[in-house]
């Protein structure tokens, strides 16, 4: 089964929070509320660099793919 890229979650127990999840390498949660990111990966010395360079783009169209998903709701 295919899974998109990027999906809106939400939890009863954080009322004020909505999260964008990537659910490719490499995988994280994003909190739109507060920009906090959680990695659902664990990573080495090298991968890191490479995280440092590609998480910003990455963050980046987390935040495009919320943005045209709630300007689709309107």
């Amino acid at each position: 089964m295919e899974l998109p890229k990027f999906l809106i979650a939400d939890n009863s127990k954080f009322e004020d929070a909505l999260f964008i999840v990537h659910t490719e390498y490499p995988r994280f949660i994003l909190n739109v509320t507060n920009d906090e990111v959680h990695w659902l990966e664990e990573f080495d010395k090298e991968d890191e660099a490479n995280l440092e360079e590609e998480s910003t783009s990455l963050i980046e169209a987390a935040f495009a793919f919320y943005d045209a998903e709630m300007e689709s709701l309107d």
